[in-house]
């Protein structure tokens, strides 16, 4: 075997070898662990000398998080630091987003060298591909995210996202609901009694989330005090349906429901005989519930809206109820007030005419 030897930034001897049996090459090299223990690392099967010595350089720089390692590199210690943070549905959606759109414009860029101007391409290319204004800002997002944590663990000089204006819109800044109105056109189409039905009564009624509505079993309802318990959340993981505990820890909460709404899940269970009180109440999955929900949109003429605008929908009933920002934020599971009318602030009505009428009444 031939042993060549390349000298790399900072003086460090890096070994690249020729396994002529293979045709390829490895390289085998020594670093110093987390625990600041030497370690060997032996790794096999690269086509040219060079793709070898960039496999070595990036591992040492991941391993040191030096940010002069590229980008794809980084991605790989980010989301092993989140491991734990996230859930896994989180961390596939983010994967998803990340290795589709960011990985192939920085993937091979040095942390440290990605410049406000470079994201500003990169925006621009996004915005060429005619996405919804506000998957541009769920991507823009993942960028800022990979930087901020770049920047607050692995002292990451500054982050370019931060000068550069963000694409897209979120959610808040054009939020999708229905009327009581509209509620009350939609449902009419949908028979008493069905599974569809109790459905969209509940999501309407009580504002909870999508997951948290397909997790839900009869063990969660107290039909003697009008109340539901939040505790868990229903995703479907590659073929398999996976129960885990809600978005956040502000999301287990308890929550009242109407006289009506508890008399209809009553009714539901009782025509389903030997029904288990911890099996799901509604055993679908989410394109399911987007497929049934399109249907009766078409059915009943009103406005399409998502499964998750119907949340939108029952807080906007209860603002014009006239009810508090405190009483919603604990309803919808908030982590605090400032997020609560950061998305619905708008909604509520102008304060301004009460104050002049009672300023008014005081001369």
């Amino acid at each position: 075997m031939d042993a060549l030897r390349e000298q790399c930034e900072g003086g460090f001897k890096m070994s690249a070898y020729k396994d002529k049996a293979q045709g390829t090459w490895y390289v085998s090299f020594r670093y110093i662990d987390w625990t600041g223990k030497k370690t060997q690392k032996l790794k096999r099967g690269f086509k040219t000398k060079k793709e070898a010595l960039n496999y070595e350089k990036e591992f040492i720089r991941k391993t040191a998080a030096d940010m002069k390692m590229e980008m794809g590199s980084f991605i790989e210690v980010y989301f092993e630091d989140k491991r734990k943070e996230l859930k896994e549905n989180s961390i596939r959606n983010k994967q998803h987003m990340i290795y589709k759109h960011i990985v192939p414009y920085f993937g091979t860029r040095k942390m440290n060298e990605i410049t406000p101007a470079d994201v500003i391409q990169w925006q621009n290319t996004i915005q060429e591909k005619g996405y919804s204004k506000t998957y541009e800002r769920m991507i823009q997002n993942q960028l800022n995210a990979l930087f901020n944590h770049a920047q607050k663990i692995y002292n990451l000089k500054e982050n370019p996202c931060k000068k550069v204006k963000r694409m897209g819109k979120s959610d808040a800044d054009k939020l999708e609901f229905w009327t009581k109105e509209e509620y009350d056109r939609f449902i009419t189409v949908i028979d008493p009694g069905s599974e569809d039905y109790l459905i969209f009564e509940i999501l309407f009624w009580t504002g909870i989330r999508e997951g948290e509505l397909l997790a839900l079993s009869l063990s969660d309802f107290d039909l003697s005090g009008n109340r539901l318990r939040i505790n868990k959340t229903y995703n479907r993981i590659q073929k398999r349906d996976v129960i885990d505990t809600p978005k956040t820890e502000n999301s287990v909460r308890t929550i009242d429901i109407p006289n009506f709404l508890k008399e209809e899940v009553q009714e539901y269970v009782k025509k389903r005989y030997g029904f288990s009180e911890n099996q799901r109440l509604f055993p679908i999955v989410a394109r399911t519930l987007q497929k049934r929900l399109k249907r009766y949109e078409k059915q009943s003429g009103v406005k399409q809206i998502r499964v998750h605008d119907i949340r939108h929908s029952h807080v906007a009933y209860l603002i014009y109820q006239g009810v508090e920002p405190l009483i919603i934020k604990e309803r919808l599971g908030h982590k605090d007030i400032q997020m609560t009318l950061n998305t619905y602030g708008h909604l509520y009505p102008s304060q301004q005419k009460k104050v002049a009428e009672m300023l008014d009444n005081k001369r």
